[in-house]
């Protein structure tokens, strides 16, 4: 499980915030916070693995204590000025949501933290590849319509990616095509545009009727 302090001077705020990281699977709050001071002693005890710290806060900015928190941390504040902000991912926030928000923005980043943890899950070392793909991976659910050609359906990205997502195996474009009920030339489309942002990795096999055919995989681990 995942362990998300939260830190908000309002206590109604945090309870919303405790109740949107409830609903997300592999994540647990095992604790709340309402000061900056309060903040810094219960990351010491409990340990986070996240905090999601506001700016404002009664004793001192939330930015403040970033580096005494000893977790990843996602600020979410009402601080919408550029020196905030800048001061806030300068000192090691891994993300920034302005209030008020949709609950199904931070359930995005949640998740994409999860998939992010998991992408550099182990002992092994990484090389640079492993490190963008997991910067990459991060940032995944942030506006994930913003970037998305014109023309395109968010439902159907989505499913297409929860398709790869889930498979043990390389798919092709028909396979995933059946799974989500769309055409293949739509299918196509859409990995194509996920082939251009290195998130699937493409590779080409002859087919048991000597025509070749694209498979794609999800760089990651299945689930991720």
């Amino acid at each position: 499980m995942i362990r998300v302090l939260i830190v908000d001077d309002d206590f109604r705020v945090a309870q919303v915030q405790a109740s949107y990281v409830a609903g997300v699977r592999d994540f647990e709050v095992v604790g709340t916070a309402h000061t900056a001071a309060q903040a810094v002693h219960l990351a010491r005890e409990l340990r986070p693995d996240l905090v999601l710290l506001d700016e404002y806060l009664p004793d001192a900015p939330g930015s403040s204590v970033i580096g005494l928190l000893e977790a990843a941390v996602i600020v979410i504040s009402a601080a919408d000025d550029p020196a905030t902000v800048h001061r806030a991912l300068g000192r090691g926030a891994i993300n920034y949501l302005v209030k008020p928000f949709a609950p199904s923005v931070l359930v995005d980043r949640l998740n994409a933290f999860a998939r992010f943890r998991r992408v550099l899950a182990g002992d092994r070392r990484l090389d640079q590849t492993d490190i963008d793909r997991a910067m990459g991976v991060l940032h995944e659910g942030d506006s994930p319509t913003a970037s998305m050609p014109k023309g395109r359906s968010a439902v159907t990205a989505d499913s297409i990616r929860e398709a790869l997502r889930s498979s043990t195996e390389a798919m092709t474009a028909q396979a995933i095509a059946e799974v989500i009920g769309v055409s293949r030339a739509t299918a196509q489309r859409y990995l194509a545009d996920l082939a251009r942002a290195g998130r699937v990795d493409l590779t080409l096999r002859y087919g048991t009727t000597g025509r070749p055919e694209h498979r794609y995989e999800w760089l990651g681990t299945p689930g991720d």
